[in-house]
């Protein structure tokens, strides 16, 4: 029987036509209850401080933790929402802190974009995110 044999490395072509199967994640953070009703409604219309901004903020996986911190400090009643990028019509990429770009989502994520929930426990001051 001939074995296939695995290459540790790829033609930029070959990455390319990879990477075009991977998805791009974006991640929503939001409270537990925040989320049942979203899967209640069908739809996810963001927290009071994304209808004050008028778009649903994202983060994308390196600034996951850096939200966490700022915005959700000891929180336990967390989740982590992973969505397919570009499974969102209206997502744009817009500066926000220190200028870094930020994925803002302007109307309601579609459930059927959504690629992964888990939940999640904010650090209290100096202590690192973790995954429940």
């Amino acid at each position: 029987m001939k074995r296939a044999r695995l290459r540790s490395s790829f033609g930029a072509s070959e990455a390319a036509e990879f990477s075009s199967l991977v998805p791009y994640i974006v991640y929503k953070i939001c409270s537990a209850d925040e989320w049942r009703t979203a899967e209640e409604r069908g739809e996810f219309d963001g927290n009071p401080d994304d209808e004050r901004d008028g778009f649903v903020h994202l983060s994308n996986a390196d600034q996951v933790e850096g939200t966490l911190e700022k915005h959700f400090a000891g929180r336990k009643d967390l989740v982590l929402i992973g969505f397919d990028a570009d499974a969102l019509p209206s997502l744009r990429w817009e500066p926000s802190r220190r200028g870094e770009m930020f994925p803002h989502h302007y109307g309601s994520l579609p459930l059927a974009a959504v690629f992964s929930v888990e939940p999640i426990t904010a650090p209290d001051d100096g202590e690192a995110a973790e995954e429940a």
